[in-house]
C-alpha cells in the first residue's frame, strides 16, 4: 500500500522533502513509521518520545479531512490516500 506523506514548513525542513512515500494500514503506523524514521520529527509532532501522542498544535489530514473528524490516529488508511501534516498555524 502506497501512502503519499506531504510535509509543511518546519515539518519540511526537518524530513528534508516535500514528500515521501511510505506503507501503512492506519495514521497510527504511519506516525509509528515518522517517529522511528525522522529523528528531527520526534520532539515536534509528539508529546513524548516513546508513543504516538501527538501534540495539540499538530494538523493531520487524510485526503483533506483532519483526522479528527474522522477516527483519530485509528483512521484507515487506503492506497493512494494523501496524508499532510502542518505545524501549529497562527493568523493575525
Amino acid at each position: 500500500m502506497e501512502i503519499e506523506v506531504k510535509f509543511f514548513a518546519n515539518f519540511r525542513e526537518l524530513v528534508g522533502q516535500k514528500r515521501i512515500l511510505v506503507s501503512a494500514n492506519t495514521v497510527r503506523e504511519l506516525l509509528e513509521n515518522l517517529r522511528d524514521g525522522y529523528e528531527g520529527l520526534r520532539k515536534e509532532l509528539f508529546v513524548d518520545e516513546e508513543n504516538v501522542a501527538l501534540k495539540e498544535s499538530v494538523n493531520v489530514t487524510v485526503n483533506g479531512r483532519r483526522i479528527e473528524m474522522l477516527d483519530g490516529i485509528d483512521t484507515e488508511l487506503r492506497d493512494k490516500d494523501t496524508i499532510a501534516i502542518f505545524p501549529p498555524v497562527a493568523g493575525g
